[in-house]
């Protein structure tokens, strides 16, 4: 059941992690990318939270 649980749990990265996740890509980009509505995000605070899989597919492409 523990492994259930885990396979759904949804990841969700700052503006740094996500930038770190692609070379080349900087925070300032991540961030204009929130601003501009160009990556699915939500605000908690003051701070964007972007889904990791989410984020993963727009680079690749994916519209789904």
């Amino acid at each position: 059941m523990a492994e259930n649980i885990n396979e759904n749990k949804i990841i969700m990265l700052t503006i740094k992690e996500a930038a770190a996740l692609v070379e080349g890509l900087t925070e300032y980009r991540v961030r204009q990318m929130c601003i501009n509505d160009q990556v699915p995000h939500i605000m908690a605070g003051k701070k964007y939270l972007i889904n990791k899989e989410k984020f993963l597919r727009f680079l690749r492409g994916e519209t789904a």
